[in-house]
Formats: structure tokens, sequence, C-alpha cells
């Protein structure tokens, strides 16, 4: 047949049919002719030329389109479903071909079918013959489900998980006795009945679980077995009752029928888990603890505590000791009150030492260094995020106290915004981080310590009344050292010995007469006074020998003692209108005896009228300067009444 009948034939076959056709030249390499399917599944345009070598839609199916033509061409006839088509945008179609040769000619009429669509047309087919099938077997799917009971009935009453059918409608079928005890439903209750609407119907928040989201509803339509492990099923009384379950679809003659339900109760996994957590949560809170005690330890270590025991046998050392010995075994707290320098804190250490806490850190707490917005956050911690800064979860002094002891030195520098909470801490050993809503118990036993007189504080309005007593269960004054000035001697060989030690001077000595002179000094700066004098001394001398014949004019003492003071004429008097000569030190003494006793006159007043500097003709600033320079505090003139 020559080509023009080729094309008539084509157009009679081919040109309407809803099949994709095409008429191919293989020798030629051409295609000559395609209908309306083919040219919408290939994407050709008819208005276009059809020069384009055919092989050029092939791809890498072209060895198979040489296998299949010579086979269409010697049979006449053939049919394959592995090649693959180009359109003119080159994606490809997976094929079905059926190919017929034209007559004695070389072309070849192709029926295309696209493979993805004919295998959704079948099975929409096949879920057809089903449907018509299973108006028969639908009668039967409370049989199906009778039958699977009844197989397996050993099973379903040995099992410890809780199993139980469901219909295409959702309707419980049969119940095991496990789902039954795990419920509180019977199997009366159960069967028959809408199972989602009984038990399932809620999340766990109580919040309503549309059906249409169910897991085990999905097995219906997808005809998959759906695993879930964190949901909950609702017990008859009302209990929430975390379970993880599997939902398996039952098919009768190719139709979904139904599904089986196999869950199990996880309260117990969950408790463990939930233990689980706080454990690591508790275990990571304790490293963090340890990692900051250690921190604490080590800044207590470089600090260099004034002395490890209380030395001294005066009746003030005496009676100190005593106290100790009262109360360390208890757990009331304790208020220290004395002037700085005085070994407030040493006093305190000597307590928890004495006390069933002493397997615990004593935490100390310098209230006069702690800046007055992180005052909460450092006694108290905070959580992430509660202010700028706090990038982690970090425990207060008191969660590091806990067990043990807190030393609030400075006590009277607390804000009184925050002594309210304190208070809390204190009566019920409750509190908050900054930022959290979570009460955290403590045990903690608080010793404070203070240079102030928080009576005056209390009438002035900068201290809780209240929190004074709750912190002044046990008083204890620490006396100055001018009030145990025979403990000097004893305390003075203890700072040399330690002195020598640190600065790696052994054999310097303090003679008789040095050490009487130290009696005879007030020490305003108390037992730190004596230690710092004690080192700098040792320093800076060269003969082994200490000498502080300086230290009454207030002047440095020089260790050599080989300087002669210079005399300084103090004033005329007598009947030959004689000069009094004085000595440098002699002057500076009588200088300061002055101004001590101008001081007292005062009560400690510095400036304005009747004031210490109006008493003795100098300026204020001169009068400070002294007063620096010999290490007098006033408060303690305004303790005493004028002479």
């Amino acid at each position: 047949m020559d080509e023009p009948e080729s094309h008539h034939v084509f157009a009679v076959m081919g040109g309407f049919s809803p099949l994709a056709m095409i008429l191919v030249d293989p020798f030629a390499d051409q295609l000559i002719a395609a209908n309306y399917a083919a040219c919408a599944m290939l994407n050709i345009d008819e208005a276009m030329p059809l020069e384009t070598p055919f092989s050029h839609r092939l791809g890498a199916s072209l060895p198979l389109w040489v296998s299949f033509t010579d086979e269409a061409l010697t049979q006449k006839a053939a049919w394959s479903d592995d090649l693959v088509m180009l359109d003119m945008l080159r994606q490809p179609y997976r094929v079905e071909v059926y190919a017929q040769r034209i007559d004695d000619s070389s072309q070849l009429l192709l029926t295309l079918i696209d493979r993805n669509k004919a295998e959704q047309r079948r099975a929409k087919a096949e879920l057809g013959r089903q449907h018509r099938q299973g108006e028969v077997g639908w009668q039967r799917v409370e049989q199906v489900f009778e039958r699977i009971e009844k197989q397996n009935q050993l099973i379903l009453g040995a099992a410890g998980e809780g199993i139980y059918g469901l219909d295409a409608e959702g309707k419980t079928t049969f119940v095991n006795p496990a789902a039954e005890r795990i419920l509180g439903w019977s199997t009366e209750d159960m069967v028959g009945h809408d199972a989602h609407l009984m038990f399932h119907h809620t999340h766990a928040d109580g919040s309503h679980f549309p059906v249409q989201q169910c897991p085990i509803h999905a097995s219906f339509s997808d005809g998959q077995v759906h695993h879930v492990d964190n949901e909950v099923f609702w017990h008859k009384n009302g209990e929430a009752i975390p379970v993880e379950y599997t939902s398996t679809p039952i098919f009768e003659m190719g139709r979904l029928v139904g599904a089986v339900v196999l869950f199990r109760d996880i309260r117990e996994r969950k408790r463990a888990e939930q233990q689980l957590r706080d454990a690591l949560a508790e275990v990571e809170s304790l490293k963090q603890r340890l990692e900051l005690e250690n921190e604490y330890l080590q800044e207590e270590i470089k600090a260099e505590l004034n002395h490890r025991d209380i030395v001294g046998n005066s009746p003030a050392v005496a009676k100190l000791i005593q106290q100790i010995e009262l109360v360390a075994p208890t757990s009331a707290n304790v208020l220290i009150s004395g002037e700085s320098g005085t070994g407030k804190e040493l006093i305190a250490r000597a307590i928890h030492a004495g006390s069933t806490r002493n397997d615990r850190p004593l935490i100390r707490v310098n209230c006069a260094a702690i800046p007055r917005d992180l005052f909460e956050s450092e006694f108290f911690g905070h959580v992430k995020g509660a202010f700028t800064g706090a990038v982690q979860d970090r425990p207060g002094r008191f969660e590091l106290a806990h067990g043990g002891t807190l030393f609030l030195d400075e006590v009277g520098e607390i804000p009184l915004e925050l002594q309210s909470k304190l208070l809390r801490v204190l009566q019920d050993q409750q509190f908050e981080r900054v930022g959290d809503n979570r009460t955290r118990e403590v045990d903690v036993r608080v010793i404070a310590a203070t240079n102030r007189e928080l009576r005056d504080m209390i009438e002035a309005g900068h201290f809780r009344e209240d929190l004074y007593f709750r912190l002044n269960v046990f008083p204890i004054d620490s006396v100055p050292l001018r009030k145990r000035i025979e403990d000097v001697p004893l305390l003075a060989r203890h700072f040399l010995q330690r002195a020598c030690l640190k600065f790696n001077k052994p054999g310097v000595r303090i003679p008789p007469a040095q050490l009487d002179i130290l009696q005879r000094y007030p020490w305003p700066g108390n037992i730190r006074e004596l230690e710092n004098i004690i080192e700098r001394q040792v320093i800076v001398t060269q003969d082994r020998r200490l000498m502080f014949d300086d230290l009454l004019s207030g002047e440095p003492s020089r260790s050599m003692g080989h300087t002669k003071p210079m005399p300084t004429l103090l004033h005329s008097s007598g009947e030959n209108n004689q000069a009094t000569l004085l000595t440098e030190q002699a002057l500076s003494q009588r200088r300061r005896a002055s101004t001590i006793a101008a001081l007292e006159q005062a009560r400690g007043k510095i400036s304005g009228v009747g004031g210490a500097a109006e008493l003795l003709g100098i300026k204020p600033t001169t009068l400070a300067s002294r007063l620096t320079k010999w290490g007098i505090d006033t408060r303690e003139f305004r303790k005493r009444a004028p002479h």
C-alpha cells in the first residue's frame, strides 16, 4: 500500500479513536501521523512538521525499540510494556504498545497506552468488582469477627494487652478480658457501640479528638497498619489511661470490613520515664551545686582566712568559747555582733564545725558586696530567661547551703524590700527562684554577722524588727581587741609564726619590750590590724627582730629603730619662760588622745555645731584625715555617754 493509502487507513481507523495511535516508518525513522489522542499524550502540535527522527522520542528505550520493530515487521504484530516514550517537552511516559504492520509496507500502526493511567483504571475496576461481590460478603462481616474471636479465643483470653475488634462503622465487635480490665467497660457495655465515642473521644489535655483524625478509623479507608505510642484511652471512671496501640485492617473477599486493635497500658512506663527525667534533672542540679560549691571553696582557700583557731586566754575568749560550745550542736540561728576585724567569720566557722552539719558546706555571703538589683538572684537563684543575662538556670546561695550553714556577713546591708523574702525562708524554709513559680524547700541554718547597730536601724525604719528577732535567737558579741588586750601577745606570736612561714623568714622574733608596746596600743582595726602590722614588719625587718616603737605615734613602724626622733617645741611655760620640749612621738600621741576626748564629748559627731572638729579648732576635713590615718571608727563613740 502506498503512503497516501496508508494515511487514509490511519484516518479511518484511528483518527477519532480514544486510544492514542501513531503511524511510524521505522526504516525512515519517521513519525508519519498521530491521531488526536496521541497528540494530546505526547504534546504534539499538529501544525508543526513531523520531521524530527522518531528515535529521538525513545531515549534509553532505543535498543528495545529496535528489537520490538524487528518483531513487528517479521511477525506483522507485536506487543511490549517495556518502552518509554518522550513527549515534545522531553517528559517520559511508560507505555504499553501494540504494533500492527500495514500490509507489505515498512510502516507500523502503533497503539499507545499510558501504563500509569491503565493501572489506575484497573485498580478502580477491581474495587468495583469487590464492591459488587461484597454485597453478599458484607452480610458475613459479623461472621468474620466471630470466626476471628473463636479461632483466637485462647490467645485473646491469655493476652496481657487489650484487644478489641471494630467493624467498618467503628462499632465494637469483640473485646478480650484484658481490655475490659484496663478500660473498666464490660463486653456488654462495648459490643455494638462506637468505640471512639466511648473511650477515645478526647486528647490527653481534654480537647476534642475528631473521629476523622483517628488513626484507628484511618485503617478502614487506607487499609494500612497504624501504630501510635502516645495517646490516651478513657477509663469508665473518667481517668485518662496513657496507651500505645496498633490498628490492623481486616479484609474479607478483598474488601475492608474493619480492624483489630491491640493496645497496652503504659502508665508504669510513663511513670518510669518521668522518674528517670526527674532523676536526670536532680543529677544535673546536684552537678551544678557541686560545681558552685567547689568555686566557693576555692575562693575561701584563696582568701586565706585570718586563722583556723580562736586564740586567746582572756575571760572574753573563755566566754566566747563557752557560747560556741552551747549553740553549735543546735539548729538555732545566731547573730554575731561586733566591730570590723574582730573575727566574726571565724566564730561562724567554729559554730558550723561544731554542729551536726559540718559534713555540708558553710556558704558565705558578703551582703555588702552584692549589687542591689542582684540580691534576690544571689540568694534564691534564677531560671533561664528570668532577666537579661540569665542564659541558664542557676541555684542561689540558699540551695547551695541545703543541709549546711549559710553565713550572712554584714546582714545590715540587705535591702529592706528583700528582708521580707528572707524572713519567709527563715520561717518556712521555702522559696522560689527568680522567674520561677515552683516552690522549693531547703534545710538551712543561718548565722548572721553585723558591725552595725541593728536596733538603731530598726528605729530608723531600715531593718525589719521581725527579721531581727528571727536572726537573733542566740546573740554573740565579738568583743574588740582593746577589751581583751591580754590576748595580744598570744595573737602576735600566732600571727608571727604564720607570717614567717608565709614569707619564708624563719627565726624572726618579737622582743618582750615590743610586746608591751603592742599591748598599750588601742587597736581600732582589731585583730585584722594586728595581723597586718605583724606581716608588714616581718617583710621589712632586717635583723629578725620586730620593732613597734612608732606604733603609738600613729606613724609607720621602723624595724631597725636606729633613727632618733627630733624634739619639737610645744609651748612656753614657767617662771623662766622656758619652752617644754616634746618629741614628735609624744606630740602625736597627745594629739591623738585629745582627738579621742573630743570625739567622746561630741559622741562621734565630726562636723557642725558641737562637733569634734569645732572643739579642736580644726577643719572637719583635717580631722577626718587624721581619723583615717589612726584607724579610728567614730561609730564606737556614738554608743558612749559623754564624760
